[in-house]
């Protein structure tokens, strides 16, 4: 049994048996290839879930297969009281999970509005029943209530995407994510590239993120900054989590001992 003595006080109201996102003895082969043997891993609202591994160990699979992009094999996703053997992207998205990937999946020429609402604009009619335009007075206002709600500010929501800094961007892809999540944003290497400014309001933005009541899972390489900011650590090897608890209990050298193989020595799993 896990201990909860990592848990954040941002989620007060979150009890030990509501995770917001969980996989439950989840497998993935690629032909001969095991991706992923027998993974079970719970993330809860308010609380950040760092992800570690070496290349190949599974944790892009691991997400992959939590945001609907690819498909277990066998195992359950449980998503609040939803259960299922897989979900599609477009159902985890209704369920409220959204993705930030690594190329971020911004639209460089766009401004940060646009980019925020692509896909859910809003329009106001122009003439009743004839013709509507993007009402972008609106999209700007909530745009900028987005970014604030994980403390981020830029100099205008009006500039094209491709004229902010790495860091800002990754806040706006961040951003974006929130403002449509509603229990869980899962991050694929959030500071990959980025210099040490910028990885700092990532981490930030991260923080903000867990604040606003949302599970945040991050899968990374970049050990001693996401140990900055995880409440939970799990550590995965060929393809199974090798440990799993409180962030407070390991180190940059226990994990980087166990994604090698060096430690034989094991966190309980967790049973809930």
């Amino acid at each position: 049994m896990r201990s909860d003595a990592g848990r954040s006080p941002a989620a007060p109201q979150a009890s030990p048996a509501e995770a917001a996102l969980a996989v439950v003895d989840v497998c993935k082969s690629f032909g001969h290839v095991q991706a992923l043997t027998d993974v079970s891993l719970s993330a809860y609202p308010g609380q950040v879930l760092a992800l570690f591994g070496d290349n190949g160990a599974g944790k892009s699979t691991l997400m992959k297969i939590m945001c609907g992009a690819l498909q277990p094999d066998t195992g359950t996703i449980r998503v609040g009281d939803y259960e299922a053997p897989g979900l599609s992207i477009q159902r985890a998205q209704s369920l409220g999970i959204q993705a930030v990937y690594q190329d971020l999946s911004l639209a460089p020429h766009l401004m940060v509005l646009e980019n925020m609402f692509l896909g859910h604009e809003l329009y106001r009619s122009r003439w009743p029943g004839f013709l509507h335009v993007l009402d972008r007075r609106r999209m700007a206002m909530e745009t900028v209530e987005a970014l604030e709600r994980i403390s981020i500010r830029l100099p205008s929501v009006h500039v094209p995407v491709m004229k902010l800094s790495g860091g800002q961007r990754q806040a706006v892809a961040v951003a974006r994510a929130v403002r449509w999540a509603r229990r869980a944003v899962l991050m694929d290497e959030p500071t990959a590239a980025l210099g040490r400014v910028q990885s700092d309001l990532v981490v930030d933005t991260i923080r903000a993120t867990a604040r606003a009541n949302l599970a945040v899972v991050v899968v990374s390489h970049d050990i001693p900054r996401m140990l900055e900011v995880a409440d939970q650590v799990a550590v995965m090897r060929h393809g199974r989590i090798v440990a799993h608890g409180s962030a407070a209990d390991f180190t940059l050298a226990r994990i980087v001992g166990l994604m090698v193989g060096e430690e034989s020595r094991t966190a309980p799993r967790d049973e809930r």
